[in-house]
């Protein structure tokens, strides 16, 4: 029998759209993990080069609008909240407003494609927690992740796609795709699917492009660096192939659904001032964002959920 829910509830990570809102957004971000001081400092830096104005936001809100659209479009009437870990709307807000308006039963969609402590349990905790606080009885199911799903995998090699129609078929031999996820902690990653589903995404990507020369690579790290993290690290990697004759590298930001900061800088300017370095040619392949084909892939999952 087909499941009936009220709403859908993306939760996101968040982010600051100005530069006031940088200082309290990077304390929500860092309460209870092991953050070095200095590594605050640097991110704080991150987002001032961009006026503290993140694109997470704004691409949240369009993801949320289209997949709206998109399902009532496809005759299925159901509203779309949206509720951030680390900054407003938090989580909390967005809650009581759904229990406001009558929610009983929602779908979480958790807005990372791949599972991790991080990227998936994390969100779930607190939304229970936000459930508990209130006192609100409202039940979730969660949809599947989409690392797999062949309509971000269109997607994902789309955007690649029009990176290496820039590149010249003669050089496709000295050209590597490099796939960059959110370095995690090694405990943490040995616990989850989460290198598995990375391999699987880039792979599958790999697989529609007829495209074998590509290496999975991280980004972002933010722990203690005494601490072991997922390697190897995206301006390593850049360093190291130009000494092999790489020419043109394509970054593929998969572990991200939506540009943010941590694409715009770690890619855009970090990875680009090493490749410059180095003598390559970086071409950064967008990540889906609101592309209609990632809109129509979280419809399919929530619509297989419903029917």
């Amino acid at each position: 029998m087909p499941e009936k829910f009220d709403a859908i509830l993306m939760i996101g990570y968040g982010a600051p759209e100005r530069i006031e809102d940088i200082r309290p957004f990077l304390q929500n971000v860092a309460k209870g993990r092991p953050i070095p001081p200095e590594r605050l400092k640097e991110v704080a830096h991150h987002y001032e080069l961009f006026a503290g104005k993140s694109p997470l936001n704004e691409y949240t809100y369009k993801q949320a609008s289209g997949l709206q659209n998109k399902l009532a479009e496809n005759g299925y009437e159901i509203p779309v909240y949206v509720g951030m870990r680390n900054w407003h709307p938090l989580i909390p807000d967005t809650i009581r407003e759904m229990s406001e308006k009558g929610v009983k039963k929602a779908i979480g969609m958790i807005m990372a494609a791949h599972q991790s402590d991080a990227s998936w349990e994390r969100y779930q905790r607190d939304v229970q927690e936000a459930l508990t606080e209130l006192g609100i009885e409202m039940e979730f199911k969660y949809s599947a992740p989409l690392f797999d799903h062949p309509l971000f995998i269109e997607d994902s090699a789309d955007r690649v796609l029009d990176c290496l129609n820039e590149i010249p078929p003669e050089e496709y031999s000295q050209t590597m795709i490099l796939f960059t996820a959110h370095s995690i902690p090694t405990p943490m990653a040995e616990a989850s699917p989460y290198v598995e589903q990375l391999m699987t995404t880039a792979r599958l990507i790999a697989q529609r492009l007829n495209y074998d020369n590509w290496r999975l690579v991280y980004q972002s790290r933010s722990g203690r660096p005494t601490d072991p993290w997922l390697e190897p690290d995206v301006c390593d990697v850049i360093e190291e192939i130009a000494k092999e004759g790489v020419k043109n590298v394509i970054a593929q930001p998969i572990g991200f659904i939506c540009d943010h900061i941590e694409v715009l800088f770690d890619i855009g300017i970090e990875a680009q001032e090493v490749s410059d370095e180095a003598g390559i040619n970086l071409l950064r392949a967008k990540t889906v964002n609101d592309d209609l084909k990632f809109i129509e892939a979280m419809a399919d999952v929530v619509e297989k959920m419903v029917d």
